[in-house]
């Protein structure tokens, strides 16, 4: 592939690779996007450092790492090669109004570092009318059944709108029901006018309008708010996609909020992405005898959420996750100085010297290994620790 370089390969690997491939995302870690691609496309091949370096990655992050995965995945990939043209898919992004962003890029959501090796690949985005895309702890995720009552949609009407009022922007997946019934209250409010009023990640390339149903509501939306996905021009929406992408609405946002629920719903994974990333999670109530609202008083019994009733209650607990990851700065302080009490006990169990690998560092800390690995991400990027040949350590800030 002629003229390869970060964008385009980033461009190409979103179409070889289904989100969260882990084996891909552990092969650009490894080697970088470029070679990475010229790798998955059979142009160079790999040495078995490389695969031996994807079989460390994916132990760091808590993946299985079975021998002989790489040259599986090369296989899995295989009959997607012939199919790759990024620059005619960044074209067709642009053309539509939109753009292409990679992590390398200065409007990179910091957010998404907190998904670690499940980070997107690159996001293709459609509106923001030059607004830069909104900051973690102004996003507040609405999610809910497709199949929404009366209630629910009155209540998300409520919800967003006031959410949007207070200068938030309301996150969802742009799917029937109470996503539709949240983007919309939003955009009837209109926001500040420095924050959008809504973002609506899709499952599918954003060339396409999904569901057909709502095609004008996502029309306004790319006129007025924002449109993400993680895949390409041309991708169709898949249930792993549809899954997938509730990770990107969880990580995006200081709190998601759950305003109806089935006991098995889809919107109950938005929810377990939120916790696994240590963000606020909150369901609003319902009536006992609502199969809809059975997810709900799940999630409030097993202590999963908040139970929330209006926006000033969802304003309050984004209010409280921007004070514990960005505090006010008064001058130096010291290394736990803003951390949440999970980051507080992964730093004290951090060794100053010879580092630990993740497993270590979970028994140590007492925590679960997801929250482990979320709170080395954000360890890491505050510079207070790095990793070395799949262990980790403390570092010191700099005074």
């Amino acid at each position: 592939m002629n003229d390869l370089n970060k964008r385009t390969a980033r461009a190409a690997l979103s179409r070889l690779m289904e989100p969260t491939d882990l084996v891909g995302m552990a092969l650009i870690e490894s080697v970088g996007p470029v070679d990475a691609l010229r790798i998955a496309d059979g142009t160079i091949r790999h040495s078995s450092q490389t695969a031996q370096d994807v079989a460390g990655i994916l132990e760091m992050y808590g993946a299985d790492p079975k021998r002989g995965l790489l040259s599986e995945a090369l296989k899995r990939w295989s009959p997607r090669t012939g199919d790759l043209a990024p620059k005619r898919d960044i074209a067709t992004i642009e053309r539509l109004g939109g753009r292409f962003l990679i992590p390398e890029d200065d409007e990179w959501p910091d957010a998404l570092l907190d998904l670690g090796i499940r980070q997107p690949i690159c996001l293709w985005v459609r509106g923001g009318g030059g607004l830069p895309m909104p900051s973690e702890d102004r996003s507040v995720a609405l999610v809910g059944s497709r199949d929404s009552t009366n209630y629910g949609n009155s209540v998300t009407g409520d919800l967003a709108a006031g959410l949007t009022q207070r200068g938030r922007c309301v996150v969802s997946g742009g799917a029937y029901g109470i996503d539709s019934q949240a983007h919309r209250a939003a955009l009837s409010t209109g926001g500040k006018s420095d924050t959008l009023p809504t973002v609506a990640v899709s499952a599918c390339g954003l060339d396409r309008f999904y569901p057909a149903g709502n095609e004008d509501l996502l029309r306004a939306i790319a006129q007025q708010g924002m449109l993400l996905a993680e895949v390409p021009p041309g991708s169709s929406p898949t249930r792993w996609r549809f899954l997938q992408r509730n990770r990107l609405i969880a990580a995006l946002c200081s709190v998601t909020v759950v305003v109806e629920a089935r006991w098995r719903s889809g919107a109950l994974s938005t929810a377990h992405h939120a916790a696994d990333l240590s963000r606020q999670v909150g369901a609003v109530p319902g009536s006992v005898h609502s199969a809809n609202s059975a997810g709900c008083h799940r999630l409030m019994r097993e202590g999963s959420a908040v139970c929330v009733t209006d926006a000033g209650e969802i304003a309050e607990l984004a209010g409280s996750m921007g004070q514990q990851l960005a505090p006010e700065s008064k001058g130096k302080g010291a290394d736990h100085d803003g951390l949440n009490l999970e980051d507080l006990l992964l730093l004290d169990a951090l060794p100053v010297r010879s580092g630990a690998p993740t497993e270590k560092l979970s028994s140590v800390a007492g925590l679960s290994h997801s929250a482990v690995l979320a709170g080395l991400g954000r360890l890491q990027l505050a510079g207070l620790a790095e990793s070395s040949g799949g262990a980790w350590r403390r570092v010191k800030r700099a005074v």
